[in-house]
């Protein structure tokens, strides 16, 4: 089956915050991590079909998008879950604040790495709890958990470590041996685990696998939140259909009572377009990544010959983590949109030298983007 993710679609008189954010200026929306292409025909024919019903009354959680999340866990990261651990929500960021609030008290703190997807950070100051950053550090061309250097910044205080896997804005897709660390981590802390999974669907380098933290051990399953939504992977995040999975009793009942009267539950076209996603979407997105992939390669490879920027090449998701602290100038970010770029500013995810750039776009759109990244360099300031 042939898809074209080289058709463009005008979104820039839409509702798309994405192409709105800029008005009429001409600079190129290359930030919030929505992509460009049409969602699959599956998704679209299931809204459709739901949509000529008629009735869109207060609905329950579908049967069918329940057996679809427990068949996929299973089927794909050969992780085994129960219906009764499931707790369903409008966003993974709503499970972030939910997260912090249920898992930690006024006075004690939490732990997230840094640079970190802004809602991490944002969570612990709308909650008024303290935030120690766990540092990433380069490694054989891989952004990784610096723990031997979170250790001596500790206050003792600490009850939730934050994850992100792969990694936002890094694209680090964490190994076995990787995520073993951070679980012995957790366990010397006795640290409750939060990890966003959103973009375990998008790995873009060959022989990479997606590995649930929960997965590793009983002992993980116990002491984690897993948050999942396919919003990413099928371009469906304006149809809000989230979840978190919790083995742990307890754990789930203090998600829950923190959840209760303040978070509204999941709409039913969003269950629609979810369980499509999952059920039917396979063969779009297999052919989605195959084209991430070679936008990747291209960005890259052109990045990286520029004077002043260079970036490891990501292993996962469609957002490159773009360094350039040696173009000395006071905001990346902002030097870029004057030249028609407008990318994700780094200072949002702890590093004001770095730019994340959205690669999920038509190849002509990039083609573009990197002319003008090309020009803004040569014409300097």
């Amino acid at each position: 089956m042939a898809f074209n993710f080289d058709q463009r679609i005008d979104r820039r008189h839409s509702d798309s915050l994405k192409w709105q954010k800029y008005g009429d200026r001409d600079i190129l929306p290359l930030w919030i991590a929505d992509t460009d292409f049409r969602v699959a025909d599956c998704i679209t024919e299931a809204l459709q079909t739901r949509v000529s019903h008629g009735i869109f009354g207060y609905g329950v959680t579908p049967q069918a998008f329940i057996d679809v999340v427990i068949e996929r866990m299973n089927t794909r990261f050969g992780w085994q879950i129960q219906p009764e651990w499931l707790v369903f929500l409008p966003g993974v960021v709503t499970g972030l604040n939910l997260c912090v609030r249920a898992f930690t008290e006024a006075h004690q703190g939490t732990i997230a790495p840094i640079p970190i997807y802004p809602p991490f950070r944002l969570a612990a100051k709308l909650a008024a709890r303290t935030q120690v950053s766990a540092p990433l550090q380069l490694h054989d061309q891989r952004w990784v958990l610096d723990l031997d250097a979170l250790e001596p910044e500790l206050k003792g205080n600490e009850k939730l470590l934050l994850l992100c896997n792969p990694q936002n804005p890094g694209g680090t897709v964490y190994r076995r041996e990787e995520l073993e660390a951070q679980l012995r981590f957790a366990q010397r802390h006795d640290l409750v685990v939060c990890s966003d999974e959103i973009h375990c669907d998008l790995l873009l380098e060959p022989g990479v696998k997606h590995i649930p933290f929960a997965s590793l051990s009983e002992d993980a399953a116990q002491r984690s939140i897993t948050l999942l939504s396919p919003s990413k992977s099928f371009n469906i995040a304006g149809l809000g259909a989230s979840l978190a999975i919790i083995p742990n009793r307890e754990l789930r009942e203090r998600f829950n009572r923190e959840r209760k009267g303040m978070v509204p539950d999941v709409d039913v076209l969003s269950y629609v377009a979810a369980t499509a996603a999952w059920q039917d979407g396979q063969p779009w997105l297999d052919a989605q990544v195959a084209y991430l992939r070679a936008n990747r390669d291209v960005l890259t490879q052109h990045v990286n010959a520029l004077p002043g920027l260079s970036m490891v090449a990501p292993e996962g998701s469609y957002l490159a983590w773009i360094d350039a602290s040696n173009l000395k100038v006071a905001s990346p970010a902002l030097f870029f949109e004057k030249h028609g770029l407008g990318f994700s500013p780094g200072r949002d995810f702890g590093d004001d030298k770095f730019v994340r750039f959205n690669f999920g776009c038509q190849r002509a759109m990039l083609d573009e983007a990197l002319r003008r990244m090309t020009l803004a360099l040569a014409i300097g300031r």
